[in-house]
């Protein structure tokens, strides 16, 4: 665990949360006095990573200049801990491409969302199959779009819908080589619409299911049920 890298992305513009979180990035979102990331942060190092890369591009500086914060560095100490910024904004698939080519990264790695809180399976991610993406049971999928699975492969990747009800979600945390990228143009693009329907077409995308507290802050009203759950010391589920 301690050598795998943990590639973090970070860089979104947090639209949909922007009446509410304004000022700063979604990872920085203040929950009970600090920032989102620092929860993050602190439960990534409980499943044992040692090696952090932030994927960077909106407010970049805002979340540089808190992970080397003294309290952080020290909570960060013994780790390694690397900052790729984009010039442009690359999508999340481009924003990992140009991270595996800029630190000349030739292994797997797992990748997570810096606005969306798992509390744990990254341990078990690493065993897994490559490439993989952690899954989550939901009871309303339309949010996200369900997920078709069988026999250890996504199978499709269901549009969003106002119908949801019950299904599997992608959670937004991955396991991935770095020759997915070997061939990338230097263009934007977007792992969910590019990367994973290629490997779903080639049957060859692996899944992880995992059965625990799952909750991404894009929008205000999960920003707001990740607050109260920290605030009451995460008591009971999300």
């Amino acid at each position: 665990m301690s050598e795998i890298k943990l590639l973090v992305l970070a860089g979104g513009f947090g639209t949909r949360l922007k009446r509410v979180v304004s000022d700063v990035p979604k990872p920085m979102a203040d929950v009970a006095g600090y920032p989102f990331l620092k929860y993050l942060i602190e439960n990534w190092l409980q499943q044992g990573i040692r090696s952090y890369t932030f994927l960077l591009y909106h407010k970049a500086g805002l979340i540089e200049q808190f992970v080397l914060f003294d309290e952080m560095q020290q909570l960060l100490q013994g780790c390694e801990v690397n900052f790729v910024q984009e010039l442009e904004p690359m999508g999340t698939g481009g924003a990992i491409a140009y991270a595996v080519k800029e630190l000349n990264i030739n292994e797997s790695f797992l990748v997570v969302n810096a606005d969306t809180w798992l509390g744990k399976g990254l341990d078990q991610l690493i065993d897994a199959v490559v490439p993989s993406l952690a899954v989550v049971s939901v009871p309303d999928t339309s949010r996200y779009g369900a997920l078709e699975l069988s026999d250890g492969k996504v199978e499709a990747f269901m549009e969003k819908s106002v119908f949801g009800g019950a299904g599997w979600i992608n959670a937004g945390m991955y396991h991935l080589h770095s020759e997915l990228f070997s061939q990338w143009d230097g263009r934007p693009f977007s792992l969910e619409s590019v990367t994973f329907p290629l490997l779903v077409s080639e049957l060859s995308l692996g899944y992880l299911k995992l059965d625990t507290d799952f909750i991404d802050i894009g929008v205000p009203e999960d920003y707001f049920r990740f607050c109260s759950w920290i605030e009451s010391n995460k008591e009971g589920k999300l």
